[in-house]
């Protein structure tokens, strides 16, 4: 019997064409989809900003951060993933927002279920693993607040 105590309790987040692997601790919150605050001019991955507990936070589209388009939930199973952030800026960028494609699940990993594996990555990527047969990528979470905050000083 495994023991429980090292298991990992982790979130799956679904985008377009790929499923986000984080630790539990790394989500402060998952809300529903609500339209971002519109910025004028804006790159293309950030959607606008969230009102959420008072601040205003970036909501960023992975798909497109990650080279590709920015991908607009198009039903109701279209959620926002709040994250925490881990880098030198979090003084000034507590959270950031990813818009995700689905609903994200909870599992709990045991680390021989999850090992690195060789897969393209997109700059938004830090690793690709495999967990119990499928292919997850584990997001650079300092890349995208590097992003917000290049946005925000700009």
């Amino acid at each position: 019997m495994n023991d429980k105590s090292q298991l990992l309790p982790c979130v799956m987040i679904p985008m377009t064409d790929r499923q986000l692997l984080l630790p539990n601790v790394s989500i402060a919150e998952v809300v529903d989809y609500a339209a971002a605050e519109v910025i004028d001019n804006a790159p293309e991955w950030l959607i606008g900003h969230l009102e959420w507990r008072g601040l205003q936070i970036p909501v960023i589209s992975y798909d497109a951060a990650n080279g590709g388009g920015a991908a607009i939930p198009g039903d109701n199973r279209g959620r926002i993933a709040v994250l925490n952030t881990i880098g030198k800026h979090h003084g000034n960028l507590p959270f950031l927002a990813l818009i995700t494609q689905g609903i994200p699940s909870q599992a709990r990993l045991a680390e021989t279920q999850i090992r690195t594996v060789e897969g393209k990555r997109g700059p938004a990527d830090l690793m690709v693993v495999d967990v119990d047969g499928d292919t997850a990528y584990i997001p650079n979470l300092e890349y995208l607040e590097s992003l917000a905050i290049g946005d925000a000083t700009s």
